[in-house]
């Protein structure tokens, strides 16, 4: 069922209809993957977005990205009673403009719900009421790499300059250290 949902069309046009036509991206280079960020939804929702509706998750560094894919994989090792997870990334690196991000960089302990490490129901409502206000997105501070910084952007159109960078390797084990390779990809076909 999730498989299906992750390419049944009536989903998606579902999730389409709820993004404003305005805000679609098209005729730009990786224009899908940015629409594919909110259009394919984690049925779970995110921290800052519900299952109804995506939205564009990046880390400032690719070591806070890293750390967030990471710890993702991990809970999918253990609820699949597996001993690790591996899996191959591309990164991406984008422009995202706007002036109007909601900022809770060193807000932690002053909004310990919107940070909760076990349940997303509070940030998720946070994150569609900014989401509905028309506002850009969320800039936080990542619970997975100290010092880190994660941006949630709600505007498909603030998403610019999407340039396909490197791939990983990453091998993630439900305890120990986190592997990450950077692969050499070959630019002939």
């Amino acid at each position: 069922m999730e498989l299906e949902g992750w390419t049944n069309d009536r989903l998606l046009a579902e999730r389409l209809a709820r993004l404003p036509k305005a805000e679609w991206v098209y005729g730009v280079p990786n224009a899908s993957v940015i629409m594919a960020s909110f259009l394919h939804a984690s049925p779970e929702g995110n921290r800052f977005s519900s299952p109804d509706l995506g939205a564009w998750y990046a880390g400032a560094d690719i070591r806070t990205a890293v750390a967030e894919v990471a710890h993702h994989l991990r809970r999918e090792a253990v609820a699949r009673g597996k001993s690790e997870a591996r899996r191959s990334y591309r990164s991406y690196r984008s422009r995202l403009t706007g002036d109007d991000f909601v900022d809770l960089r060193g807000a932690r302990s002053a909004h310990p719900e919107l940070y909760a490490e076990a349940s997303y129901t509070a940030s998720e409502r946070f994150g569609e009421g900014v989401r509905g206000t028309g506002r850009s997105g969320i800039v936080y501070d990542s619970l997975r790499h100290a010092g880190g910084t994660n941006v949630v952007a709600y505007r498909p159109r603030r998403i610019s300059d999407v340039l396909q960078t490197d791939h990983y390797d990453l091998i993630v084990p439900i305890a120990g250290k986190i592997i990450v390779r950077r692969l050499n990809v070959s630019s002939e076909s």
